[in-house]
């Protein structure tokens, strides 16, 4: 076995490496940068954490999402490997822990948010750290004709001056080829390797339907299709709505999407991944960094806006290599919406300002001030206050963050924070006075060191438990010691967060930077327009139709798709058609059979269309086939 055969065993417990893991740990390891193009579920994170854990020294990895970053480090500890994360949620006293214990201690993994590396603070510490990779993960970020630009990205290029010898992986699950070489470009690469993984998916079966009632359909699917499953809508209200109606018609289902409170979203993903509940109906808030491997169906009863963000989400069926359906549910007027979306999603210069003035007024921003400063947004309260649609809101705070006017993050948890700011004497003499409080005090002192000096994060569970109390006491206690000035306690925050990067303008002199802007636009609308054609195309084979859109020319035909199933149907006449179904339910009486069985006894039939027919058969979930590979009829 290779050394990187002995480390995937050791701490994974795999024998062999799925397709091309090997090939760009071997890349890595020889030093070279390497751009992987991994679908959803191809096992990205061995890609690094391997070649890592054979190298001396600590690989840093460049993730923007935080539920990501936490999940991973857990299973790295989980394996006994020591890891780290720094993310926005943090305060200065555990950045700073997070960092020494980086520099000193004997840790393999540093996860970092792309906005921590332009902080002072992480500049400081960089020259002394022993870099052996840079992973860069959703690597498509950093292309502003990707589909999900993200300006803070482009600071990663600047670890290549701190650690010019330092190998960069970039890792990301779809990139057309503009993209690829864009994310190549944007991070210096030199003499590079490029990976990238078939998109075929020989057991996911994709479906569009053009229907009058979508939730009709959607409990025809449901009904068909055992097991578990996820289905998309494009908002927050529509996701409660479908969940409501499907469990009135009988189907489990919860709603999950970014409005809810941390524990609230928890609780739910964590109810459907033990499937306690059958049906999740979310935002595309839910889903990154799940692997959950048996979801049956994933449904949109909205159109995406484009190929990438469909593929990565019906990507999400059938990771177990099981026969699953990946189905998109459309209305004309779904796809009319679609193309009138560009002007939403980049208004003209002047509605841009508007908005940047209503922002300025809610936030009481005089001219010149606000530069690195961060503000509580109230996304409806601002739309509302100065007649302003939400959704345009929103794309102008988009494109402000890629002007690097400034930075808007929509789901920031802030953990709570306590510092004592009373005196010894002060202290004891409230502690006389208000001996009910004394118990809560001393927890405090004694399990959070620091505390009289700078605010910790804490947690109210952990403090209920020690002190045999209910949270909602807990925190209520933690309320009266801040009313009472003994301590400043800062609860838990999820508000979305806005920071400006430069101080405010006067709003007739802002500007962005038109050409590209415009390039941007137009990159929006060409996605836009191969998702239209995706949807209605009616006789191209839709996995291969994904495949070309990434550049992918290796892969066939999947024969298992709609189009597919309707073209094998089409060469047979009707009366042919129904003769040979006829005679596969006639043999079926008997009890199952395996496809040769079958087959053997339709020996007068021609047997490549008697396969095509159990195919479609088994599509329309007319008959199923077992675990074991023999076809019965369905119940």
């Amino acid at each position: 076995m290779t050394a990187a055969q002995n480390i995937l065993k050791q701490y994974w417990g795999y024998n062999q490496f799925r397709p091309l893991q090997e090939e760009i740990i071997q890349s890595v390891i020889d030093g070279k940068d390497t751009l992987a193009i991994l679908p959803t579920g191809g096992g990205k994170s061995i890609c690094f954490q391997v070649p890592a854990m054979h190298k001396k020294g600590i690989c840093l990895v460049v993730s923007p999402l935080i539920a990501l970053m936490k999940d991973q480090v857990a299973n790295l500890r989980a394996k006994g490997i020591q890891a780290l994360a720094i993310h926005s949620g943090m305060n200065f006293s555990e950045v700073k822990k997070t960092l020494d214990n980086a520099l000193y201690g004997n840790f393999k993994f540093l996860y970092v948010s792309p906005e921590r590396l332009e902080t002072d603070f992480f500049k400081e510490y960089l020259p002394a750290l022993d870099v052996n990779l840079i992973a860069v993960d959703e690597a498509h970020c950093i292309s502003q004709w990707g589909y999900d630009f993200r300006p803070s990205y482009l600071n990663i290029a600047k670890l290549r001056e701190e650690k010019p010898k330092v190998p960069i992986l970039a890792l990301t699950a779809s990139a057309t080829r503009e993209v690829q070489n864009d994310i190549c470009e944007k991070l210096l690469f030199r003499g590079h390797s490029v990976f990238q993984k078939s998109y075929e998916r020989p057991n996911l079966s994709y479906s569009c339907f053009k229907v009058d009632v979508k939730i009709n359909k959607l409990l025809e699917i449901l009904q068909k299709t055992d097991g578990c499953g996820i289905v998309y809508c494009r908002s927050r209200r529509r996701c409660q709505e479908i969940s409501n109606l499907l469990n009135l018609h009988g189907v489990q289902a919860d709603y999950y999407h970014a409005g809810l409170l941390h524990e609230e979203r928890n609780q739910k993903q964590e109810n459907w991944i033990r499937n306690q509940t059958r049906i999740i109906v979310c935002t595309n808030a839910f889903g990154m960094g799940i692997d959950k491997p048996d979801v049956r169906v994933v449904v949109h009863v909205d159109v995406p806006e484009s190929l990438e963000n469909y593929y990565q989400e019906a990507g999400r069926a059938g990771r177990d290599g099981k026969k699953s359906y990946a189905v998109l549910l459309y209305q004309q007027k779904d796809l009319d919406e679609l193309k009138e979306l560009s002007d939403l999603r980049y208004p003209g210069l002047e509605l841009i300002r508007k908005v940047y003035q209503a922002l300025a007024n809610y936030l009481q921003l005089p001219v010149g001030f606000g530069k690195d400063q961060s503000f509580d947004l109230d996304l409806d309260e601002l739309s509302e206050r100065f007649k302003l649609d939400p959704v345009i809101v929103m794309n102008v705070l988009k494109i402000l963050e890629q002007e690097k006017i400034l930075s808007y993050n929509e789901n920031l948890l802030l953990p709570s924070t306590v510092v004592f700011t009373s005196g010894n004497q002060s202290l004891r003499e409230f502690e006389t006075e208000y001996p009910q409080l004394d118990p809560l005090i001393k927890t405090l002192l004694r399990n959070y060191s620091g505390i009289l000096d700078m605010p910790v994060t804490i947690r109210e569970n952990a403090i209920a438990r020690m002190l045999k109390k209910e949270v909602d006491k807990v925190r209520v206690e933690l309320d009266q010691l801040n009313k009472a000035r003994i301590l400043q306690y800062k609860p838990q925050s999820e508000s979305p967060q806005i920071m400006f990067l430069e101080k405010r303008i006067a709003t007739e002199n802002l500007v962005i930077d038109q050409v590209n802007y415009l390039k941007r636009k137009k990159a929006f609308e060409d996605r836009v327009g191969s998702m239209i054609n995706y949807t209605e195309a009616t006789n191209a084979c839709r996995s291969l139709t994904i495949a070309r859109y990434f550049n992918d020319l290796s892969s066939k035909e999947c024969g298992i798709c709609d189009n597919c199933l309707k073209r094998k149907k089409s060469a047979l006449n009707k009366s042919e058609f129904y003769e040979i179904s006829h005679r596969i339910f006639q043999s079926l009486d008997e009890g199952p059979l395996s496809v040769r069985e079958l087959l053997s006894n339709l020996t007068s039939l021609n047997s490549e269309h008697t396969l095509n027919i159990i195919d479609h058969l088994i599509s329309e979930r007319k008959i199923e086939m077992d675990e074991g590979g023999r076809i019965r009829k369905s119940p």
